[in-house]
């Protein structure tokens, strides 16, 4: 299959279920939702290190929040288990200590819910107040008033949704990259976790050579400088840089659509030449993302 003149591979992304809130953070400005937004999703590229996946989601109007302020929506993705912790201590570390910012439950309706406990650190100085029909709590602070919900709902989405972007180069490989990032922010429900969506490191599970526990190590396959030393390669002749783009959504659908932008995005570029896919033979989860028939 081909897509303005980009072979695709004909293979899949292999996608695996978690648990996934969305946190809707408003402020004064936009600008200063989303320097909230930036420090909360921090340190949370992968599972395989980081205590969770998170990502911006995408900017909200006015007229998309409680409080009728700018704002910008978080996933916070992770095991059903650990996901209220997570929730909690960003909002409680990057988002209390932000200027201006407020909180609220972004999935509203979810069947699954949690609470969170932050008015306690008003000491019991705290109250209860009412904003845009939800129950919130007031948390005096020195700039005035911090305000936010602590009910927050979470439902079980799909995560490791990923295709590969590449290029005769590098700088085409990453213009393809960013094209597709740009792209898969405009599908709401949807995350790239890595920083500015795009993932130069792609790894593999465990390791080939060294014997000391280590939870990922380089996947050789895919790296164009070591092709002629990697006997089973999947670097397509002519490709010399290869960018991944990992996608979490709160659902396959949102997952398949956000692939499917980003793709068609990346092979607009000059010098993209192959779209492919990672996944482990079916083995990693129940949800196989296939190329083909996303673009079809």
């Amino acid at each position: 299959m081909e897509l303005n003149g980009v072979t695709i591979d004909n293979t899949f992304a292999e996608g695996f279920p978690i648990w996934i809130s969305r946190v809707m953070i408003t402020a004064v400005t936009r600008e200063y939702a989303m320097k909230a937004a930036v420090e909360a999703t921090g340190f949370a590229t992968s599972a395989i290190g980081c205590p969770c996946e998170a990502g911006i989601e995408r900017y909200l109007s006015g007229d998309e929040t409680p409080d009728g302020r700018p704002g910008v929506s978080i996933l916070i993705c992770a095991s059903k288990k650990k996901l209220p912790e997570q929730v909690m201590e960003r909002i409680a570390e990057c988002v209390l200590t932000a200027a201006t910012t407020s909180v609220f439950n972004g999935l509203p309706d979810a069947e699954e819910k949690f609470d969170i406990k932050i008015h306690f650190f008003g000491d019991k100085f705290e109250s209860k107040v009412e904003i845009g029909g939800r129950a919130c709590w007031k948390i005096p602070i020195m700039e005035g008033d911090y305000v936010g919900e602590e009910v927050f709902g979470m439902v079980k989405g799909v995560a490791g949704g990923n295709f590969f972007v590449m290029a005769e180069s590098q700088m085409a490989a990453l213009l393809g990259a960013q094209a597709a990032s740009d792209a898969i922010l405009e599908v709401e429900g949807t995350i790239t976790s890595f920083p500015g969506g795009i993932v130069a490191s792609g790894s593999k599970v465990g390791s080939k050579n060294y014997k000391f526990p280590i939870p990922a190590t380089t996947n050789e396959q895919y790296c164009p400088s070591i092709r002629e030393k990697v006997p089973d390669t999947k670097v397509p002749e002519g490709v010399k840089s290869i960018y991944e783009l990992v996608i979490n959504g709160v659902d396959e659908a949102a997952v398949k659509k956000a692939m499917a932008a980003g793709i068609k995005a990346a092979v607009k570029v000059p010098g993209v030449t192959f779209i492919s896919a990672g996944n482990y033979e079916g083995k990693l989860g129940p949800f196989q993302l296939k190329l083909h028939e996303i673009l079809a």
